[in-house]
């Protein structure tokens, strides 16, 4: 398995007052909107996302780690023995996704482009 990003998330109680912040603050550019998450970026392709309430999953991510094989991430995950807060799922928006809580209350939402 080979982590190919890593994006910190950050949850807000109003998305577009917090977007507009950070892009503004920080110079970054809107790449990915769904309308409950956005990600912002620099030219250099260094990014973070905000999330108001994620679609399918109980909680928001503290962070997204994509890899390029989500199957073998998950199957560790359950091997480490730690909490899956949403399971393995193939989303509609072609992310394939599982979110698990670290023994600090962390939740990592890890996943890979769906084929």
């Amino acid at each position: 398995m080979i982590i190919e990003r890593i994006v910190p998330g950050l949850s807000a109680s109003d998305l577009r007052r917090t977007v507009g912040e950070h892009a503004t603050t920080l110079g970054l550019e809107v790449v990915m909107d769904h309308g409950w998450i956005v990600t912002l970026a620099d030219s250099e392709g260094h990014q973070m996302s905000i999330v108001a309430a994620d679609a399918t999953a109980p909680e928001n991510p503290d962070v997204s780690v994509f890899v390029d094989d989500v199957n073998d991430a998950y199957d560790r995950a359950v091997a480490a023995g730690v909490e899956i807060v949403h399971p393995l799922t193939q989303e509609e928006w072609g992310v394939t996704r599982f979110f698990y809580r670290d023994g600090s209350g962390n939740v990592i939402n890890v996943g890979m482009h769906s084929s």
